[in-house]
């Protein structure tokens, strides 16, 4: 795969620049992963093998697809962007933070291997910090927001419930920010971006930022980690 610089550049000048902080002892290169409890709302496993698509928004989707991709009962993800139009559904323009796209992560799913509840248990504590408002680590810009973007009403009201479970018990030290809206369409990033931990696994960027999360599923969740790269 044949990489485009000119877009990647930014994100690399980011985790250059976030580097330095680490070293001077200002930021941290992963958040640490968290303990989380287990959704109260839920659906149980399916009797039946069958599929189903969740999206996730959670900064940078190259580290989101990255973690997904290595929970059991996935059978794949992708990035793209959701929450805009398909003019503007372009890595160059959902940059610039005005088109109302959140980078975002399309999850295909067997309901009998994995339940919902499941997948938002991990994409809260690992995936991403659902504290932080339309930033990622050093990505900033609402096309980095914490989202989720529910394809039915079931998901809805899981993810409405696991965050408002959360939130009473005070699970983090600061307040989710994370939205809960409708997926009115999803739309496929360049092919560029697809799979881009696993095909450049020694870009600064996933080394600094989202390896150590895939090391933190596999760490925090045994029973759900399954090796792919």
């Amino acid at each position: 795969m044949t990489l485009n610089y000119q877009f990647t550049q930014p994100r690399l000048l980011a985790t250059i620049v976030f580097g330095i902080l680490l070293v001077a002892g200002c930021g941290n290169s992963s958040q640490a992963a968290m303990s989380l409890p287990s959704a109260k709302v839920d659906t149980p496993l399916a009797t039946k093998k069958g599929e189903q698509i969740a999206v996730f928004s959670g900064g940078c989707f190259w580290g989101v697809e990255a973690v997904f991709e290595h929970v059991k009962g996935v059978n794949d993800a992708w990035s793209g962007y959701a929450g805009g139009s398909s003019v503007t559904a372009k890595y160059d323009i959902v940059s610039s933070g005005m088109t109302g796209h959140a980078e975002s992560v399309k999850v295909s799913f067997d309901p009998s291997k994995v339940t919902y509840g499941e997948l938002l248990k991990v994409f809260f504590s690992v995936a991403h910090d659902p504290t932080q408002l339309n930033r990622q680590g050093p990505d900033s810009g609402t096309q980095y927001r914490s989202a989720i973007f529910y394809t039915n009403a079931e998901q809805q009201r899981i993810a409405t419930a696991y965050i408002a479970q959360m939130s009473a018990a005070k699970t983090f030290p600061a307040k989710i920010v994370t939205q809960v809206n409708p997926l009115k369409a999803f739309y496929m990033a360049e092919d560029y971006h697809q799979d881009f931990a696993r095909l450049n696994p020694s870009h600064p960027y996933i080394v600094y930022h989202d390896l150590p999360k895939v090391q933190n599923l596999k760490k925090q969740f045994p029973q759900w980690y399954v090796a792919k790269y």
